[in-house]
């Protein structure tokens, strides 16, 4: 098996993509949101971070995470997030897909896929470019024809900050990252 690095930069922000088992689209019924509103916040008492940005989509979501000092793990942020959200989800919802001899012998169900897509933010530049890549990803996936339509997202934060301009992503940003974040 490969072996893949992450990176490892304490006190940082990333980017992250994780996406639904099988593009399974169940991210933004009512349920789905409240248990994964629960899990983040649970985690985040635990393990502390921040969530700078946010969107969610039906099968995917993206998020930029702000760590604290003198650490670097969002590997574990992800295990415990995903894993909660997974054993509060399944006590209302049905998968339906049973799991596989690997998936039981890892403990998971048939709700996410194992990894999850990660970038270390460089620098303001960088944060920017992936910030519009969040607030756009809504037009860009056809669900509306603009970011101020999707209420799953952190884009009204950033219009209240003056980061954005209400009518911003009508249409596509110059500087919009390519595909290659993990979708």
């Amino acid at each position: 098996m490969p072996e893949y690095r992450r990176a490892s930069i304490p006190g940082s922000r990333y980017f992250f993509t994780v996406v639904t088992y099988n593009r399974e689209p169940l991210l933004t019924s009512s349920w789905a949101r409240d248990c994964l509103d629960d899990a983040i916040r649970v985690v985040q008492g635990k393990i502390p971070f921040e969530v700078e940005a946010f969107v969610l989509l039906p099968d995917h979501l993206h998020s930029i995470w702000r760590l604290p000092e003198n650490d670097s793990d969002f590997s574990t942020r992800w295990n415990c997030i995903k894993g909660r959200f997974s054993r509060i989800y399944s006590t209302k919802v049905d998968t339906g897909d049973p799991a596989s001899s690997s998936r039981l012998k890892k403990r998971e169900q048939s709700i996410w896929q194992r990894r999850f897509w990660e970038h270390w933010i460089r620098d303001e530049h960088d944060f920017a470019r992936h910030l519009d890549y969040i607030h756009f990803n809504p037009v860009k996936h056809g669900y509306v024809h603009s970011p101020k339509e999707w209420d799953w997202s952190t884009f009204h934060r950033y219009v209240e900050k003056q980061w954005y301009d209400l009518d911003w992503g009508v249409c596509e940003p110059t500087d919009l990252l390519d595909s290659c974040v993990g979708e």
